[in-house]
């Protein structure tokens, strides 16, 4: 069985793209994921992943998410040999994510926002009840 779930936050903003012939988007980031330890230093560690996705999720990722935005991530891990332009073996791994679920939402910077009780009420001649003018 190959199934994994990360939680982290984007390092850049996703690239989308669409396969030539079939049109299917794909999107591509990378997650930075800490270590539940501390190195020798005592600083935390961090593991930099690749992430693709595929289909409307891919389209999703382009349009609500950014780099620093939280997201926890379901999919497979996979490993792809080739050999470089020099002729060394290599090996590139990522995760190809079947779910990619959006924990914060840092595209519109709504946590930098606080709520003001009656600030914006007042819209098209509407305005806030205040306590005093409640019957019960």
């Amino acid at each position: 069985m190959n199934n994994i779930i990360l939680i982290g936050r984007l390092t850049r903003d996703p690239e989308l793209r669409y396969l030539a012939g079939s049109g299917t988007p794909v999107a591509q980031f990378a997650i930075a994921v800490d270590r539940e330890f501390t190195g020798k230093d005592g600083k935390k560690e961090t593991d930099f992943i690749d992430i693709q996705v595929w289909g409307k999720s891919a389209e999703n990722c382009a349009n609500y998410i950014v780099k620093g935005s939280l997201v926890g991530i379901q999919g497979s891990l996979r490993i792809d040999n080739y050999k470089n332009e020099a002729g060394e073996n290599r090996k590139s791994v990522r995760v190809n994510a079947n779910r990619v679920q959006f924990l914060d939402n840092r595209k519109n910077n709504n946590q930098d926002q606080q709520f003001e009780p009656g600030a914006g009420l007042e819209h098209g001649g509407w305005s806030a009840i205040e306590d005093d003018d409640i019957p019960f």
